[in-house]
């Protein structure tokens, strides 16, 4: 006796003929499946999900064409196969079996050749390694000794010539073209071909003439907005092109939980299901984005499926190779001098933000999170001009971070005559070459950078071990990649981040809000792990910022 029928047809599996009661049991277990439909159900074809259908069978027997008995038999197996060799490279006792290809003395660690083995294994893997654990020589580590050639890496424009010079020739034999421009032309034969993120979409239909296996997207959050930006647009092709795929990040998502959808669909296509059975299945609505219901449960999901892997700094294997860290959380004073806002123009957006139509709203709240962090950046910035000349006179090295350029003015002027040296949004990489070099020879003692402006950078550890946050940025995980930036292999000191913060302006709310986006990202991130505490999440960001200036409005 059978309860329905099973076919299989490119790349599809089709459900149809369930009974009633049968058809609940159905949805029940394929959640993805939208609300109020009937059969015929259609499922897209993976492993997981094969598995998924061969077990509801159990309590259901349907009846299988010839083409879905033949496909359910390959995909059972592959399942099976990968999940033991995803095990097999968990295990604590394991040893890393792959060949190293690295020049002398040049080594990987024990954990980063778990990762190469494991891109080998699956074919696909989103690296999710702690910020400093060295996720570009696991990449290098999987392909030093030929496999998976030819490569193609994008990368953020500020850091190819790095990806060559610092890494590819540093640690391996291989071959490196490093292209820079958006002029597609015939490119010569080499190993790995160095790509960045501002120019892919032109080398879009390039990229199956180049005869790639392998794509590494490093700092693959880039991706985190899909197929809609050209840069998503460009590493589509590139994906299509090549037969295995990774993404390097610490820091998978900068805002909202359900952006690491759009970063899985790039390295494992299918994993999370369609975007609405994605939503449906792990999403619940927060103003205008998705929030993810449980973060911990995807995190487990993706590393149990060998989508993902994560080390952190505390894990055993790792952690002798990191130096410690310590947070320093300081209110500096606030100048109400320097800080000259327009209050009369801050209450009517305020007001706006809470009760204007859409569109007002969203204007609104944009020009009120500009005026309003500038505003607490500029009451700051000499508090925290005096707080970095401390830490530099006393002769530490200092990172400063920070966002707007009116306040990159005052701490330029108030520290003018220790020489710093900027690394922005508004420096061309010619002149962010110049400043880390300068840094690292010691013609100064202080580094202005901006908050998003760094990641990926090398080196800076050598020199420095205090990162200052003159500015706070509404994601945490762009404090962790800031911080990252010095707490990293090759450090030798413990690394202080010290956060300064005014009781006034945006930095309460920004605070507050951090814990919201805290806790998506820590449980994808860390599925095991606790939080110490959570953020409610019953309201926006923009609202709270809009409420806070009413309020210290009406306290006078």
């Amino acid at each position: 006796m059978t309860n329905g029928t099973l076919s299989y047809e490119a790349g599809t599996w089709h459900v149809a003929d369930l009974k009633p009661h049968i058809s609940i049991r159905f949805k029940q277990v394929f959640q993805g499946i939208q609300y109020g439909s009937t059969p015929p159900f259609a499922l897209r074809d993976r492993p997981d999900l094969a598995a998924d259908l061969d077990w509801f069978m159990q309590r259901y027997p349907l009846h299988m064409s010839d083409e879905a008995k033949a496909r359910l038999g390959v995909q059972l197996t592959e399942h099976a196969n990968v999940q033991a060799r995803i095990e097999e490279l968990r295990r604590p006792d394991y040893v890393p079996g792959i060949r190293q290809g690295f020049k002398e003395p040049e080594q990987a660690e024990g954990y980063q050749l778990r990762a190469a083995e494991m891109l080998r294994s699956t074919g696909r893997l989103l690296l999710m390694d702690d910020v400093g654990l060295g996720k570009t020589v696991s990449f290098l580590a999987s392909v030093a000794d030929g496999w998976g050639l030819p490569a193609a890496v994008v990368v953020q424009p500020h850091l190819s010539t790095q990806w060559v010079t610092e890494y590819i020739q540093r640690f391996t034999h291989l071959s490196a073209v490093e292209v820079k421009d958006r002029n597609v032309r015939d490119l010569p034969a080499a190993d790995i071909y160095v790509f960045r993120y501002s120019n892919i979409a032109a080398w879009a239909d390039y990229a199956d003439t180049l005869g790639i296996k392998t794509v590494c997207f490093d700092e693959v959050q880039e991706l985190r907005h899909g197929n809609s930006t050209s840069k998503g647009h460009g590493a589509k092709a590139f994906c299509a092109a090549a037969e295995y795929r990774i993404g390097l990040t610490a820091t998978p998502i900068y805002n909202y939980g359900s952006e690491i959808w759009n970063v899985v669909e790039f390295i494992a296509p299918g994993a999370l299901g369609t975007w609405m059975e994605f939503q449906i299945n792990w999403c619940t609505s927060h103003g205008s984005h998705w929030i993810v219901k449980d973060p911990a449960a995807l995190g487990a999901f993706m590393i149990d499926e060998g989508i993902a892997l994560r080390r952190t700094n505390e894990d055993e294997e790792v952690a002798r190779s990191l130096p410690p860290l310590s947070k320093v959380v300081t209110e500096v004073g606030w100048n109400e001098g320097d800080a000259q806002t327009d209050r009369e123009l801050q209450l009517r957006l305020a007001q706006r933000v809470l009760s204007g139509h859409f569109h007002d709203r969203g204007l609104a709240a944009r020009e009120l999170d500009v005026m309003l962090r500038q505003e607490t950046g500029i009451a700051k910035a000499r508090s925290v001009a005096a707080y970095v000349r401390t830490l530099v006179e006393s002769g530490e090295p200092v990172l400063l971070a920070g966002w707007h350029r009116a306040v990159y003015d005052i701490w330029r002027d108030a520290l003018g005559d220790l020489s710093p040296i900027m690394f922005t949004g508004s420096e061309t990489q010619p002149q962010k070459r110049k400043a880390k070099a300068a840094f690292l020879a010691g013609d100064t003692g202080l580094m202005i950078m901006s908050l998003r402006s760094g990641a990926g950078l090398d080196g800076l550890q050598s020199v420095c071990a205090h990162a200052v946050y003159g500015e706070l940025d509404w994601s945490p995980q762009v404090h962790t990649q800031f911080t990252g930036r010095l707490r990293r292999r090759g450090q030798d000191r413990r690394v202080t981040a010290h956060f300064l913060h005014v009781d006034g302006g945006s930095d309460p709310v920004i605070m507050s809000t951090l814990g919201l986006k805290a806790s998506q990202s820590h449980g994808i991130l860390n599925p095991f792990a606790d939080l110490e505490s959570s953020t409610p999440q019953d309201d926006t960001r923009m609202r709270k910022l809009a409420k806070s200036v009413l309020e210290a409005a009406e306290n006078g």
